[in-house]
């Protein structure tokens, strides 16, 4: 009994590649290669035929369509609503006003919408027009960053209590540093808006050490600005408990730091082999080779000319920590923590310089409340 596979010689692979070698014109029959020849034109007439068919019905022809063509439909589309965003940013810039609240967070909300845009379509986008496109975006959130400082003053990102003339510049420097995305972080201290490292409370220069300092009330709002330094340690693991404004790292090596709850920024300025636990309104990343963070985080976190980093949800605990984190308003998981900006990476595409930490490799919760204070 014969079995029928469904497939024809003609419907095969390898019957048309058969075919298409007996299609070759041959020098021994030329009646045969007359044949060929006429049947090969008549195939492309009816393709020609069908496509315009195609076309005059409406519908599109994904063979037929140009990278050209969308590109310029995508172009399009992301001006206007590029136009549209940029409209109304000025209208709340000329009048800045509380109620505009709202109308700050819809924006947020499109240029987000944006981004997205860009992401779906880089597939078929020049390299060039990626790269464009994503520029746009970052400028957007830059100019929706100002006009929300214009109606909103965060004052909670500002590392000076009450600065006096004589050190607006300087923060003012450290706020257009924290601003501007592009902008480089490999700056000196002094320009982040902090006093002089050398004198400023912290830890420093320890090696296989356990560090351990609480945060009174009296320190975030009596006489002390709150600000606190770690730099050059290896080999050692921080316990920072309470509440504290500012917190600067820089030179760490194979450390182990846990902070409850910083009310402004953490600065992150040369890291190798760490593991850091984390909650802040503000985190930015520099210079940082295969450390893990666990972050609770109001904004989205900032790396820069990093590489190997992976990220987890915020896992420490001690005796009042939800206390502190709910009067620093870090109350509540963001998320954001998954939510990585990358400043050296401007492709559509996911940076592979950072990744979300598994769960199977993540660390438990952490409970520092019965450490001595060691300062």
């Amino acid at each position: 009994m014969t079995i029928s596979t469904g497939v024809t010689r003609e419907n095969s692979p390898f019957g048309r590649h058969k075919m298409e070698e007996n299609d070759q014109p041959s020098a021994q029959d030329p009646a045969a290669d007359a044949e060929n020849l006429e049947r090969k034109h008549a195939a492309m007439l009816e393709r020609l035929s069908n496509r315009h068919q195609s076309r005059l019905s409406g519908k599109t022809d994904p063979n037929s369509a140009t990278s050209f063509e969308s590109t310029q439909l995508f172009l399009s589309q992301f001006s206007q609503s590029k136009l549209s965003i940029g409209s109304q940013l000025s209208r709340i810039r000329k009048q800045p006003d509380p109620t505009h609240k709202a109308d700050l967070e819809a924006i947020s909300l499109d240029i987000s919408a944006l981004e997205k845009l860009v992401a779906e379509n880089s597939y078929f986008l020049p390299p060039y027009e990626v790269r464009t496109c994503l520029n746009t975006v970052v400028h957007l959130r830059q100019s929706l960053d100002e006009v929300t400082s214009l109606v909103i003053p965060k004052k909670k990102f500002s590392f000076k209590n009450k600065p006096t003339k004589k050190n607006s510049t300087a923060v003012a420097e450290k706020d257009a540093v924290l601003r501007e995305p592009e902008k480089e972080l490999n700056v000196g201290s002094e320009k982040l808006g902090f006093r002089d490292l050398s004198t400023a409370p912290g830890f420093r220069d320890r090696k296989n050490d356990v560090l351990v300092k609480e945060f009174s009330i009296n320190e975030l709002e009596g006489g002390q600005n709150g600000e606190f330094t770690l730099s050059n340690l290896r080999d050692c693991e921080v316990r920072l408990k309470g509440r504290l404004r500012a917190l600067f790292m820089d030179k760490l090596i194979n450390c182990k730091v846990y902070v409850g709850a910083v009310t402004g920024s953490v600065l992150i300025e040369g890291a190798e082999g760490c593991v850091f636990v984390l909650a802040s309104h503000q985190i930015r990343i520099h210079n940082a080779k295969n450390c893990d963070f666990y972050l609770r985080v109001r904004s989205r976190p900032i790396i820069e000319d990093s590489n190997g980093v992976r990220f987890a949800p915020y896992c420490l605990s001690y005796q009042g920590i939800e206390k502190d984190l709910a009067e620093a308003n870090l109350g509540e998981e963001t998320g954001n923590w998954a939510n990585v900006d990358d400043f050296r990476w401007l492709r559509a595409v996911q940076s592979p310089n950072w990744s979300v930490l598994p769960e199977c490799e993540r660390m438990g919760m952490v409970d520092v409340s019965n450490v001595g204070i060691s300062d």
